[in-house]
């Protein structure tokens, strides 16, 4: 496919022209089922992650990116779907469902899984709530969860539709794999909203830790609906996220 012949070529050229920074990729098990989750700061993040990384790696995304009805929309939804990332309908629902089977359907291979929790680009570079899939997907498929941060991603791409700038340098950080189902054991008895929301405020915790990003306890999406209607000067990004 043409993940399998781009990638290579994409990592060059992103090593020659924004030079990232990856520290920790020895954490991220070679081999099984694996979900990374990462924050989200930029469009950047969904190329620059999986270009560094040495697995493929299978991310969920927005379905309207594959939805364009001119001959250049179309393109670039076979495009995304030629570099392994999946439709999802975010609608909530049997839409949700089909999202976490989507996942599921990748771990089942032994592949690996990006997920952002946050559900959204980040408005403001604050880390949000994260959303409860990413334990639901990995304790349904017993996968332990890497957290990844994306570091300067933000700064980089303000202001800009796709393309980064050169500065701030990119970091991604990788950190200790997180054991969902040990999490969910400590939680016996617990009902399972509650074994879903601790396992998320774990990754969400791991993510600030080696981030460094201001913690915000309200969904990403729900700021961007504030700032759209306060007519905020970040409105019209927050319209492209």
């Amino acid at each position: 496919m043409l993940y399998d012949i781009a990638k290579g070529p994409v990592r060059e050229v992103i090593r020659a022209v924004w030079r990232p920074d990856l520290r920790g990729a020895a954490r991220i098990p070679s081999e099984g089922p694996v979900v990374l989750a990462s924050n989200h700061c930029a469009y950047s993040d969904t190329v620059i992650l999986p270009a560094l990384i040495e697995r493929t790696v299978h991310f969920l995304g927005k379905s309207d990116m594959f939805s364009g009805r001119s001959a250049a929309g179309r393109a670039a939804g076979l495009l995304m779907r030629q570099l392994r990332v999946m439709p999802v309908d975010r609608t909530g629902g049997s839409a949700s469902e089909a999202a976490i089977e989507a996942g599921l359907e990748v771990l089942r291979d032994g592949g690996v899984l990006g997920i952002y929790p946050e559900g959204t680009r980040s408005p403001d570079g604050r880390l949000h709530r994260g959303k409860t899939g990413v334990a639901r997907i990995a304790l349904a498929a017993g996968a332990p969860i890497v957290p990844v941060a994306m570091i300067g991603s933000f700064e980089a791409q303000r202001g800009r539709r796709f393309l980064p700038r050169r500065h701030p340098r990119i970091r991604v950080l990788v950190g200790e794999p997180i054991d969902a189902a040990a999490i969910a054991r400590s939680l016996d008895g617990a009902g399972t909203a509650v074994v879903l929301r601790a396992v998320t405020d774990a990754v969400m915790d791991a993510i600030a830790e080696i981030s460094g990003q201001e913690r915000v306890d309200e969904y990403a999406g729900d700021v961007k609906r504030r700032l759209r209607e306060a007519g905020s000067p970040t409105a019209r990004d927050a319209r492209r996220r």
